[in-house]
Formats: C-alpha cells, structure tokens, sequence
C-alpha cells in the first residue's frame, strides 16, 4: 500500500489571493497532480475540502473555488481527475477527457484518496471535517464517493448530474449531501432531480437540495455565457444562483465544522 506517499513533492509559489499559501502536490506519474490552498498559519484551520473541477478540466475556476475556501479559513485541494493538466478548449474535448476519466475509475478513486489523504495529514485538519465539493462531471464526482460510503463530513455538487448506476442504500451514506441545480437545465431534468429525491428518501441521507428557477448549466462559471455561445451549448453564469449556493455552502461547511 502507498504511504504518504508519492505526494508530498510540494512547489510553494505565488498565490493570487492575499493572505493564502498555494502548492502545487505532485502524486506520481501515474496519477498526476492537484493543487493545495490553505489559510494563513495564523488562521485555524476549520477542515479540509477536496475540490473537483468540471468536464472542462483543472482550470482556473476549480483553483479560484479552491482559493476562496482557503480564505473562508478551510484547506483545500483541487485535484486534477485527468491527471496531467488536460484542460479542453473545445466540448469534444471535454468529453473525450471525462470518458477516458470515467473508464478507469480505479484510478479516479485512486486520485480522490491521494487528495484525501493530503488533507488529513495537514496539522490542524480533523479527519472527520474533511468535506469535498465538485461543479458539474466533479459534482457527479462527489455524489458517487458519498453513495459509496466515503467517510467524509460531506459532499456538495453544484450543477452536477445526479444519476447514478449504484444508487445509495439506507445505512450506507456517512456524508451529508448538498446539491444545487439550476432550474431550466437540460443536463440534469425535473425527471433526474426528482429521482435523485427519492433515492436519497429512500436511503435516509441528510440531504439539501437547492433548484434555481430559469437558471442554466455551469451557473457558477463566470465564463460560460462564453462558452454557451462559442458552442451552442445551454450554458449560462448566474450571478444570484452563484452568491445563494456558495452562501449556502459555507453554512453547510460550517455546520459540519462545529
């Protein structure tokens, strides 16, 4: 079994947002790399946040969500699930990525637990308030790690497709489970978010479930109008949407921290 392991290759540099430590974690050829946000040393630490990017790749808006966390006083780490910087300019691209990601999802678990285990032997970080969040393919991402019954304090998807081949069964979820969606979002239908209800009813998750009205995919993307017109896709940033979930978020953060 790994140790602790063929991660703690640490690149301090630079980071954007005042009064935060960004480091690049390099994992091992075969799994790749992820990058680490933490608060200030003089700031506790309130939990750890295992962050996964959407179809698009690790790009700036999985790493600024990341930042943020680390401001709000949480270690976070976003890993990348392509393993080796794959961002895509192009839909088919994303795709084409996300398949190859998902046909090998002994290494995406693989991914997910060298993250985990970064945060958990950070000093400050309690392991049982390590949480992880995803947008979009990273949003399904977090969901089927919660129906597994990954020992996390919770999972929170936005705008994530919340079907699933392995549905959750009662006593089996430890996290609890928050998702946010956007109304009129064709990728994940009234039909997906009603199932999604039932199944986690029927398995007794601690569970909250945010539907915006009117509101598109990747609404907390500040570029996808661009990307939405560039390819003809239903994608569309939403101010309100972005604001009420993260708000959201941090409640759901802070609940799990107390």
């Amino acid at each position: 079994m790994r140790t602790l392991f063929f991660l703690l290759s640490l690149f301090v540099f630079q980071c954007c947002h005042a009064g935060i430590l960004e480091s690049e974690v390099v994992f091992d050829n075969r799994l790749g790399s992820a990058v680490l946000f933490q608060p200030e040393k003089s700031q506790p630490v309130k939990g750890g946040v295992i962050v996964i990017h959407e179809w698009w790749g690790m790009n700036a808006h999985a790493r600024e969500r990341a930042a943020r966390l680390a401001e709000a006083g949480y270690a976070a780490i976003a890993v990348d699930m392509y393993g080796h910087g794959k961002v895509a300019a192009h839909p088919q691209d994303a795709k084409a990525f996300m398949t190859a990601a998902l046909a090998e999802p002994d290494r995406m678990q693989a991914r997910f637990d060298a993250a985990h285990q970064v945060l958990q032997s950070l000093a400050g970080v309690d392991a049982s308030r390590v949480f992880a969040i995803g947008f979009c393919f990273g949003g399904s991402v977090v969901l089927e790690q919660a129906r597994k019954g990954a020992a996390l304090a919770g999972v929170a998807s936005f705008h994530g497709g919340l079907s699933t081949q392995n549905p959750a069964q009662k006593g089996q979820v430890k996290a609890r489970v928050l998702v946010a969606t956007g109304g009129a979002d064709p990728m994940i239908p009234p039909e997906q978010v009603g199932a999604f209800v039932t199944e986690m009813s029927a398995a007794a998750v601690d569970f909250e479930l945010l539907s915006f009205p009117g509101v598109l995919h990747g609404f907390t993307n500040s570029g996808a109008d661009a990307l939405g017109e560039q390819f003809g896709l239903p994608l569309a940033y939403n101010a309100e949407a972005d604001q009420r979930s993260w708000e959201a978020l941090m409640r759901f953060l802070d609940l799990g921290s107390e």
